[in-house]
Protein backbone atom coordinates (compact mmCIF):
# COMPACT_ATOMS: atom_id res chain seq x y z
CA UNK A 1 0.00 0.00 0.00
CA UNK A 2 1.64 3.47 -1.20
CA UNK A 3 0.95 6.33 0.82
CA UNK A 4 1.41 9.88 -0.21
CA UNK A 5 0.71 12.84 1.36
CA UNK A 6 0.76 16.48 0.63
CA UNK A 7 0.18 19.50 0.77
CA UNK A 8 3.76 19.45 2.62
CA UNK A 9 4.93 23.39 3.43
CA UNK A 10 7.80 22.61 6.30
CA UNK A 11 10.74 20.24 6.34
CA UNK A 12 9.79 19.12 9.87
CA UNK A 13 6.52 17.45 7.99
CA UNK A 14 8.68 16.18 5.20
CA UNK A 15 11.14 14.41 7.53
CA UNK A 16 8.12 12.98 10.06
CA UNK A 17 6.72 11.90 6.56
CA UNK A 18 9.19 10.05 4.74
CA UNK A 19 10.72 8.07 8.11
CA UNK A 20 7.38 6.81 9.66
CA UNK A 21 7.37 5.65 6.21
CA UNK A 22 5.46 7.72 2.81
CA UNK A 23 5.87 6.38 -0.62
CA UNK A 24 5.18 10.42 -2.37
CA UNK A 25 5.60 14.05 -0.46
CA UNK A 26 2.84 16.41 -2.35
CA UNK A 27 3.75 20.17 -2.97
CA UNK A 28 1.02 22.13 -3.73
CA UNK A 29 1.76 24.56 -6.73
CA UNK A 30 -1.51 25.85 -7.33
CA UNK A 31 -4.06 28.15 -5.54
CA UNK A 32 -4.14 26.81 -1.91
CA UNK A 33 -3.79 27.35 2.18
CA UNK A 34 -1.05 25.01 1.17
CA UNK A 35 0.74 26.85 -2.02
CA UNK A 36 4.20 26.28 -1.45
CA UNK A 37 7.25 28.37 -3.57
CA UNK A 38 9.29 26.28 -6.04
CA UNK A 39 12.45 27.37 -3.71
CA UNK A 40 11.11 26.23 -0.73
CA UNK A 41 10.03 22.89 -2.13
CA UNK A 42 13.68 22.70 -3.87
CA UNK A 43 14.54 23.08 -0.17
CA UNK A 44 13.09 20.67 1.47
CA UNK A 45 13.44 18.22 -1.82
CA UNK A 46 17.04 18.64 -0.98
CA UNK A 47 16.47 16.57 2.23
CA UNK A 48 14.48 14.18 1.20
CA UNK A 49 16.19 10.43 0.32
CA UNK A 50 15.96 9.73 -3.68
CA UNK A 51 13.20 6.71 -2.52
CA UNK A 52 10.99 9.20 -1.66
CA UNK A 53 8.88 10.08 -4.56
CA UNK A 54 8.41 14.01 -5.08
CA UNK A 55 4.78 15.48 -6.68
CA UNK A 56 4.13 18.50 -7.81
CA UNK A 57 0.06 19.75 -7.72
CA UNK A 58 -0.96 21.79 -10.51
CA UNK A 59 -4.27 23.13 -11.33
CA UNK A 60 -4.97 24.21 -15.25
CA UNK A 61 -1.06 25.51 -15.37
CA UNK A 62 1.38 25.90 -18.49
CA UNK A 63 3.10 23.41 -19.67
CA UNK A 64 6.54 25.48 -19.92
CA UNK A 65 5.66 26.38 -16.40
CA UNK A 66 5.17 23.15 -14.73
CA UNK A 67 8.67 21.58 -16.40
CA UNK A 68 10.60 24.78 -14.92
CA UNK A 69 9.29 24.82 -11.67
CA UNK A 70 9.55 20.51 -11.75
CA UNK A 71 13.23 21.34 -12.42
CA UNK A 72 13.72 23.29 -9.60
CA UNK A 73 12.24 21.35 -7.53
CA UNK A 74 13.58 17.94 -8.45
CA UNK A 75 9.81 16.16 -9.02
CA UNK A 76 9.37 12.79 -9.90
CA UNK A 77 5.89 13.56 -10.67
CA UNK A 78 3.43 15.69 -12.00
CA UNK A 79 -0.17 15.82 -10.46
CA UNK A 80 -2.49 17.31 -12.53
CA UNK A 81 -5.11 18.45 -10.69
CA UNK A 82 -7.54 20.58 -12.90
CA UNK A 83 -8.98 20.74 -16.41
CA UNK A 84 -6.11 19.49 -18.16
CA UNK A 85 -7.00 17.44 -21.75
CA UNK A 86 -4.86 13.95 -22.39
CA UNK A 87 -3.13 15.98 -24.38
CA UNK A 88 -1.04 17.93 -21.52
CA UNK A 89 -0.25 14.87 -19.69
CA UNK A 90 1.12 13.38 -23.02
CA UNK A 91 3.56 16.26 -23.58
CA UNK A 92 5.01 16.37 -20.27
CA UNK A 93 8.24 14.64 -19.66
CA UNK A 94 7.29 13.66 -16.44
CA UNK A 95 5.67 10.81 -14.81
CA UNK A 96 1.61 11.83 -14.57
CA UNK A 97 -0.72 11.38 -11.96
CA UNK A 98 -4.23 12.47 -12.68
CA UNK A 99 -6.47 13.66 -10.38
CA UNK A 100 -10.58 13.22 -10.42
CA UNK A 101 -13.62 14.08 -8.52
CA UNK A 102 -15.71 10.86 -9.05
CA UNK A 103 -18.77 12.08 -10.24
CA UNK A 104 -21.57 9.69 -12.26
CA UNK A 105 -20.81 12.29 -15.26
CA UNK A 106 -16.26 11.58 -14.95
CA UNK A 107 -16.64 8.01 -15.64
CA UNK A 108 -16.36 7.66 -18.82
CA UNK A 109 -13.40 10.60 -18.84
CA UNK A 110 -12.16 9.23 -15.88
CA UNK A 111 -11.43 5.34 -18.17
CA UNK A 112 -9.76 7.29 -20.98
CA UNK A 113 -7.09 9.46 -19.55
CA UNK A 114 -3.95 8.18 -20.11
CA UNK A 115 -1.61 8.92 -16.48
CA UNK A 116 0.52 6.43 -14.13
CA UNK A 117 -2.04 6.74 -11.67
CA UNK A 118 -5.80 8.35 -11.34
CA UNK A 119 -5.71 9.89 -8.19
CA UNK A 120 -9.15 9.66 -7.19
CA UNK A 121 -11.00 12.84 -5.31
CA UNK A 122 -14.16 13.48 -3.88
CA UNK A 123 -16.20 16.36 -5.52
CA UNK A 124 -15.10 20.08 -5.57
CA UNK A 125 -15.00 22.73 -2.26
CA UNK A 126 -13.43 26.00 -1.99
CA UNK A 127 -10.24 24.41 -3.25
CA UNK A 128 -9.59 21.06 -5.78
CA UNK A 129 -8.68 18.73 -3.39
CA UNK A 130 -7.68 18.88 0.42
CA UNK A 131 -11.58 19.72 1.60
CA UNK A 132 -11.82 16.94 3.53
CA UNK A 133 -15.43 15.21 2.17
CA UNK A 134 -15.53 11.07 1.53
CA UNK A 135 -17.13 10.75 -1.65
CA UNK A 136 -18.97 7.21 -2.71
CA UNK A 137 -16.39 4.37 -2.86
CA UNK A 138 -18.59 1.66 -4.32
CA UNK A 139 -18.93 3.77 -7.71
CA UNK A 140 -14.88 2.66 -8.03
CA UNK A 141 -16.53 -0.47 -8.69
CA UNK A 142 -18.00 0.92 -11.95
CA UNK A 143 -14.73 1.86 -13.42
CA UNK A 144 -12.89 -0.25 -15.68
CA UNK A 145 -8.84 1.04 -14.83
CA UNK A 146 -6.75 -1.21 -12.99
CA UNK A 147 -7.07 -1.27 -9.16
CA UNK A 148 -2.95 -1.06 -8.83
CA UNK A 149 -2.77 2.43 -10.70
CA UNK A 150 -5.33 3.90 -8.29
CA UNK A 151 -4.74 6.21 -5.71
CA UNK A 152 -7.39 6.79 -3.33
CA UNK A 153 -8.03 10.36 -1.81
CA UNK A 154 -11.09 12.45 -0.48
CA UNK A 155 -11.47 12.89 3.15
CA UNK A 156 -8.97 10.20 4.48
CA UNK A 157 -8.03 9.85 8.18
CA UNK A 158 -6.69 7.73 10.74
CA UNK A 159 -10.61 6.83 11.61
CA UNK A 160 -11.46 5.64 7.73
CA UNK A 161 -8.72 4.54 6.65
CA UNK A 162 -9.00 0.98 6.93
CA UNK A 163 -12.77 0.70 5.81
CA UNK A 164 -11.36 2.57 2.71
CA UNK A 165 -8.32 0.35 1.99
CA UNK A 166 -10.58 -2.83 1.86
CA UNK A 167 -14.00 -0.97 0.36
CA UNK A 168 -11.72 0.29 -2.81
CA UNK A 169 -8.15 -1.85 -2.92
CA UNK A 170 -6.45 1.07 -4.36
CA UNK A 171 -2.90 1.12 -5.13
CA UNK A 172 -2.42 3.74 -3.08
CA UNK A 173 -3.85 6.47 -0.45
CA UNK A 174 -3.45 10.42 -0.61
CA UNK A 175 -4.15 12.43 2.23
CA UNK A 176 -3.41 15.93 2.78
CA UNK A 177 -6.26 17.33 5.46
CA UNK A 178 -6.55 14.32 7.13
CA UNK A 179 -3.10 14.80 8.95
CA UNK A 180 -3.82 18.25 9.77
CA UNK A 181 -4.64 20.30 12.85
CA UNK A 182 -6.21 23.64 12.62
CA UNK A 183 -5.30 23.61 8.70
CA UNK A 184 -1.54 22.86 9.76
CA UNK A 185 0.41 18.99 9.60
CA UNK A 186 0.24 17.46 13.10
CA UNK A 187 3.47 15.21 13.12
CA UNK A 188 1.22 12.83 15.40
CA UNK A 189 -1.35 12.94 12.71
CA UNK A 190 0.95 11.68 9.80
CA UNK A 191 2.50 9.22 11.72
CA UNK A 192 -0.50 7.41 13.07
CA UNK A 193 -2.03 7.43 9.26
CA UNK A 194 0.96 6.45 7.88
CA UNK A 195 1.08 3.06 10.37
CA UNK A 196 -2.86 2.29 9.50
CA UNK A 197 -2.11 2.56 5.82
CA UNK A 198 1.14 0.85 5.85
CA UNK A 199 -0.29 -2.26 7.77
CA UNK A 200 -2.01 -3.72 5.35
CA UNK A 201 1.43 -4.15 3.37
CA UNK A 202 1.66 -6.91 6.00
CA UNK A 203 -1.33 -8.56 4.77
CA UNK A 204 -0.61 -8.08 1.01
CA UNK A 205 2.25 -9.91 1.66
CA UNK A 206 0.83 -12.70 3.30
CA UNK A 207 -1.54 -12.92 0.57
CA UNK A 208 0.40 -12.98 -2.43
CA UNK A 209 2.21 -16.05 -0.75
CA UNK A 210 -0.94 -17.46 -0.57
CA UNK A 211 -1.25 -16.74 -3.84
CA UNK A 212 1.76 -18.50 -4.69
CA UNK A 213 1.21 -21.66 -3.11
Amino acid sequence: MLVKICGITTREAAEVAFTSGADFIGFVFAESKRKISPEAARDISRALPASVKKVGVFVNETIDKMVEIAEIVGLDYIQLHGDEPADIAAALPYKIIKAFSVTKENLAAIESYPCDYYLLDSPMGEYRGGNGITFDWTMIDHLAIPHEKILLAGGLNADNIIEAIKLTNPAGVDVSSGVETNGIKDHTKIKQFIKLAVSNRKDETIDNLHNAR
